[in-house]
């Protein structure tokens, strides 16, 4: 997510007087609760945006916090949360070897005190909710400042200064020399390889965005290593191309379910500059940043995209339904995640965010399209704010049911086996349920965990709807307690086993019990 869009809003978010009218478009009916969606969460700790609400906390403020925005997340029926663990060349979490970050403890390089990993605890308590942990990465940026003189010894900038340009009067790494390259992935693999996380996951910063009167000074690169192209802008985007396959290769080869996706600039180029691009007139990733992040997805490199589509409905310079529609005609079999304003939700200045119903109109235009898989908010402190009552429209209307995460057919088509021998007993104020574990599977994956359906005794046993899943667990416990279940009621319980990439397996044996 862009930070840069936060703190400089007019420069990035397309001036609001050129906004038209704001209302919706008209908005097909369409399931409000599917069974399948990515519903995630960027947490920034960049500039303590969203955790730690301060550098200056102790070891158990911080926990209490991190715990806090993940009960929040599953109480709203959040699935998925992108925790930044390396915002500036630096780390929130303990097996790195990048300095700890400034925004954990105040000074760069300084570890917390008792110590411990806010990553291995993100990944604990998420999983422990049946929230997918996805490590977000800033690969190019090095500072967000110019006060280079507090960076700490161990930081990269001063053991190969070399490897940097100023822009905007911070450091970034330099795309265009290959070491640069090996070295971010590198760093990254270090996380895939230590950490269970669930996926990776990039934001819009790569080649900086354009300040007027700036110059991007990489000639030298470009005369050293640019000798097949004819011009240093091709160079640049291909050096960008050249990272993000190296990733998606890399990743998927040391741990083949590892999901990989980026968040670029909303639009990848305008129909003025490109006729392959979309109906909008706004600053673009493939010219302006040289991120050709259409290319990214149709070559297969990454597992989803997630544009930043931080505009509303019939917003002239860029209406959301028109990059919606554009995205989910390029989508190229791979997973389309939006990206939604939350932050702008009730915002000064725009007819469309002071709209209570902006997000849920747009949530159910998303839903209305078969190639759009679900969304991510920036960001987490947008939602427990509550703006407008976004958090409780997500928690008691639009996610009031859980959802599963979409599956990865690519990377993995071969569901678990049933749970057997399923039983139910019940006992005043809850029924108990008991299991076995499936066969292994076809592909001898182990099971990651279960989803529990509750039916009433009329009901039809249907584990297509969402509205029957009393919990999803990402853990291989077998057994499992419903405390809401009402005296002399009749209820029906069957049990399915999930894989890592949440495949799910047949259903097993039914079982009916009467609640005491």
């Amino acid at each position: 997510m862009s930070v840069y869009r936060l703190f400089f809003p007019s420069i990035i978010i397309l001036a609001t007087c050129f906004y038209l009218h704001a209302q919706s478009p008209v908005i097909p009916v369409t399931d409000m609760a599917p069974k399948r969606e990515f519903r995630g969460a960027w947490v920034a700790t960049v500039a303590n945006i969203d955790w730690p609400s301060t550098p200056h906390l102790s070891t158990d403020k911080q926990q209490k916090e991190l715990i806090d925005i993940l009960e929040f997340d599953r109480k709203t029926g959040i699935n998925a949360v992108m925790f930044q663990v390396r915002p500036a060349a630096d780390a929130f979490y303990f097996k790195s070897h990048e300095p700890w970050s400034k925004w954990l403890t105040g000074q760069q390089g300084k570890a917390p005190d008792p110590v411990y990993d806010p990553l291995e605890l993100a990944i604990k308590e998420a999983h422990k909710r049946a929230i997918e942990l996805h490590a977000w990465f800033n690969p190019y940026r090095a500072t967000l400042d110019g006060n280079f003189s507090a960076l700490s010894p161990q930081h990269i900038t001063r053991i190969k200064p070399e490897w940097f340009f100023i822009y905007g009067g911070i450091k970034l790494f330099n795309p265009g020399i290959p070491e640069v390259r090996d070295y971010i992935v590198e760093v990254i693999l270090n996380v895939v390889d230590n950490y269970d996380i669930d996926g990776v996951h990039m934001d819009d910063y790569f080649y900086p965005y354009r300040i007027a009167g700036q110059k991007i000074n990489d000639a030298e690169a470009f005369k050293k290593y640019g000798a097949d192209f004819d011009n240093i802008d091709d160079w640049r985007r291909d050096n960008v191309n050249q990272l993000i396959k190296m990733l998606g290769d890399s990743i998927h080869k040391h741990k083949p379910y590892m999901k990989f996706g980026i968040s670029p600039f909303g639009i990848w180029a305008n129909k003025s500059q490109n006729p392959e691009g979309s109906n909008t007139h706004g600053g673009d990733s493939y010219y302006e940043q040289y991120a050709d992040s259409r290319k990214w997805i149709k070559e297969g490199w990454v597992d989803y995209i997630n544009p930043q589509l931080y505009w509303p409905f019939k917003y002239r310079l860029a209406a959301f339904e028109n990059l919606l529609d554009w995205w989910s005609d390029n989508t190229y079999g791979r997973h389309l995640y939006i990206g939604q304003a939350a932050y702008r939700v009730n915002e000064i200045g725009s007819p469309g965010f002071k709209m209570p119903s902006q997000i849920p109109d747009q949530i159910k235009y998303m839903r209305a399209n078969p190639r759009v898989q679900g969304s991510i908010y920036f960001s987490q402190k947008s939602l427990i704010n509550n703006p407008l009552g976004l958090g409780d429209s997500l928690r008691k209307t639009y996610y009031n049911h859980p959802a599963l995460p979409p599956v990865m057919l690519w990377l993995d088509s071969i569901p678990p086996n049933q749970p057997q021998q399923l039983l139910a007993t019940a006992a005043p104020g809850k029924v108990t349920l008991k299991w076995t574990a499936p066969l292994p599977a076809k592909d001898k994956e182990p099971v990651y965990g279960y989803v529990i359906y509750r039916f009433t005794g009329d009901e039809k046993v249907n584990v297509n709807r969402a509205e029957n899943i009393l919990s999803i667990r990402y853990n291989t416990e077998q057994i499992a307690e419903d405390k809401t279940a009402e005296p002399n009621k009749k209820y029906i319980y069957v049990v399915t086993a999930i894989d890592r990439l949440k495949n799910e397996s047949e259903q097993s044996e039914p079982v009916t019990v009467v609640g005491k």
